[in-house]
């Protein structure tokens, strides 16, 4: 069942799309503002994230950016804000389609099915990662050679898979793995992934692919 979190703080939107959603076999969780939505995502993992941009606390932009930085997941701007610029902004922080208010419940879920139809061939290029001598399923959540991760490490570690090459940040990391109350226990990091490296690297005192680079952040190197 297709996981899809509905972001927005009008009620009356969120129960149409609930009711829906669930009438048409989705799996359905809601939030109210940019916070929740974060925290939702993180600890839910959705399949697709339906998003307004005017919350109450994050602007919508915002938490595409805060999604952006750790998770692939589609997400749909279901907005208010009908300006060129609004979509481009919205686009260009890493949404995958725009809708615009008042819409039309049955495109909002033609737009759903195309989009999921695309994460999923996404999902099957990503599936299976080689790092080092370990084969990496991050569907089925399971490492070869008989290592076991913790939900916390799990978490830390998809970041940056799903990111290869690309530095992601202390900040990024901390905010989504453990929420952005914890954006300075920096040690935090330090601690999962010296765990991670002991568990997949061969050498974890000189790893080649969970890499730190001092003051900024880590990288994973396939």
């Amino acid at each position: 069942m297709t996981r899809v979190l509905v972001v927005d703080d009008e009620p009356q939107i969120l129960r149409a799309l609930r009711i829906n959603l669930v009438a048409r076999h989705y799996e359905v969780a809601v939030a109210t503002d940019g916070g929740s939505a974060l925290r939702g995502a993180a600890d839910w993992h959705p399949d697709l994230v339906v998003l307004d941009l005017g919350l109450p606390d994050i602007d919508g932009v915002d938490v595409i950016h805060g999604l952006r930085g750790w998770t692939t997941v589609p997400i749909i701007v279901l907005s208010g804000r009908s300006g060129n610029q609004d979509k481009i902004d919205a686009l260009d922080a890493g949404a995958d389609d725009y809708v615009t208010k008042p819409f039309s419940i049955d495109e909002l879920l033609a737009r759903i099915r195309a989009v999921s139809r695309r994460a999923s061939i996404h999902a099957g290029e990503l599936a299976h990662i080689q790092l080092g001598d370990h084969a990496i399923d991050l569907v089925s959540k399971t490492v070869t050679g008989g290592v076991r991760l913790t939900p916390t490490e799990w978490h830390l570690l998809e970041i940056l898979l799903r990111n290869p090459g690309k530095l992601v940040s202390q900040r990024q990391l901390l905010t989504q793995v453990w929420g952005s109350e914890f954006v300075t226990a920096t040690h935090y990091v330090r601690q999962y992934m010296a765990q991670l490296r002991r568990k997949l690297e061969k050498d974890p005192g000189r790893p080649v692919h969970l890499i730190t680079e001092p003051g900024m952040g880590y990288r994973f190197s396939p």
